[in-house]
């Protein structure tokens, strides 16, 4: 303690704790990768506060964007799985190698887009070339809407993946059902209708901003 001269194991008991000033929280890689146009919204929080992440448009995005290249570690095995996000990989000398993204600081913005469960859902479409993968945009993207990605014809026979989708209501690609928490509904404070997700509230509420 600088106050009594005395080294002490903890806080002096004298003069009290010391005031502890904390870092200040820096955002990861992905995120720092995010476009000015682009923005992060939670649209999930699942056990153990995992939140599921999408990605918006914050003004119109042209048809014919290009994204990319996305960016993640390549393996021969993913060491991180989500259901929601697209299995992406490339040949490179020769050898076919997963994009891997264990975490947020191993790779960029695209880790976060979404695939698209239909034809009317995507809004990107995902490619190869010259071993990296983009992402395109396949029609004009509104302020507010996800932006959702599926494969294109030739990558999706790489991915040996389908090309295009069977049904509207069925899920873009076979994969396990998987259990998920309850979750409270999200309620609109304007007109106090409820709705199953965050998605849902979101898309409704921007009818009463366009009323305004």
């Amino acid at each position: 303690c600088e106050d009594c001269g005395k080294s002490l194991i903890g806080e002096c008991m004298l003069h009290g704790p010391l005031i502890r000033a904390k870092d200040r929280v820096i955002p990861s890689r992905a995120r720092l990768t995010l476009p000015h146009y682009l923005t992060l919204r939670v649209l999930e929080l699942r056990a153990g506060n995992q939140q599921i992440l999408g990605v918006f448009a914050k003004k119109v995005i042209q048809k014919r964007t290009q994204f990319g290249p996305y960016v993640g570690q390549l393996s021969t095995k993913l060491t991180r799985y989500d259901e929601s996000r697209l299995v992406l990989q490339v040949l490179k000398d020769g050898g076919k190698y997963f994009l891997d993204t264990p975490n947020e600081d191993c790779g960029n913005w695209m880790m976060f887009v979404r695939l698209a469960r239909n034809q009317e859902e995507q809004t990107l479409v995902a490619y190869q070339h010259c071993g990296e993968v983009y992402f395109t945009t396949v029609k004009p993207i509104e302020p507010h809407t996800e932006l959702k990605v599926w494969y294109a014809a030739d990558y999706a026979k790489f991915m040996e993946a389908s090309a295009v989708f069977i049904k509207e209501e069925s899920d873009v690609c076979p994969l396990p059902p998987v259990a998920k928490e309850p979750v409270d509904p999200w309620i609109c404070s304007s007109c106090r209708t409820t709705f199953a997700t965050f998605a849902l509230l979101e898309s409704h509420q921007c009818i009463h901003k366009d009323r305004v």
